[in-house]
């Protein structure tokens, strides 16, 4: 039979006497059993005082804090940048306006001016006043409207009720001579040749050298011309 063991030898004894010293030096730790008495002397470890319990629940308040502010940072969508603006012109262009020009120009009719063009610009696109027209009647420099109607070279209707003046056959036009009654364009441009070729009229009756006229239609011009 064996012998039997040392009571001091008992594994309950040594855990009882470890203990002891456990508590007599708090800060000492004993290696694993591997590190017992068959591989020499156990190594001293040293152990880290222990946190109190407010210590420990304030670091993992801190720690939790921290993983969730890291958290919605990476989870935050990126500032997107604002879309430029269009740039919008405020150069706005000018209306345009249509007025009615006739009379003495080389092209009568409708032209198309912009908005605060004067009657001269008017004059212009319509050709220019033909030649030995008289302008004086008309303001060049008068702003234009829309839906006017420019006459040039032809003097201003007298109001209704007013009695007419008299119309100068050396110095008429054929425009002018073209409104009196019974005088068409046709007669009006013979009255202006014969003051052509002949000089100018001496008397209203010499009309009756105008191919047209006779002695009724001359009647009806005496009181509306002179020479």
């Amino acid at each position: 039979m064996f012998p039997r063991p040392h009571p001091d030898d008992r594994p309950s004894e040594r855990l009882a006497a470890l203990a002891d010293k456990v508590r007599a030096d708090p800060t000492l730790v004993f290696a694993r059993s591997e590190d017992s008495d068959e591989h020499g002397p156990p190594r001293r470890r040293l152990r880290l005082p222990r946190l109190p319990r407010r210590g420990l629940l304030a670091l993992g308040i801190a720690v939790a804090c921290t993983v969730i502010g890291l958290g919605s940072w990476w989870q935050s969508p990126a500032a997107e940048q604002a879309p430029a603006l269009a740039l919008v012109s405020t150069t706005a262009q000018a209306p345009e306006l249509v007025v009615n020009v006739i009379g003495e120009v080389a092209t009568p009719g409708l032209v198309t001016v912009t908005s605060g063009a004067r009657v001269a610009d008017a004059v212009r696109l319509a050709g220019g006043p033909k030649p030995g027209t008289d302008l004086h009647d008309l303001n060049l420099a008068r702003k234009l409207t829309d839906g006017e109607q420019i006459a040039v070279g032809i003097p201003p209707q007298a109001p209704a009720g007013a009695v007419p003046s008299k119309l100068n056959l050396n110095s008429a036009t054929a425009t002018e001579l073209d409104a009196l009654p019974g005088v068409g364009p046709v007669t009006a441009q013979r009255i202006v040749d014969r003051r052509t070729r002949k000089g100018p009229f001496a008397s209203v009756d010499d009309l009756r050298d105008v191919e047209g006229i006779g002695d009724s239609k001359l009647a009806k011009l005496a009181d509306l011309v002179h020479t």
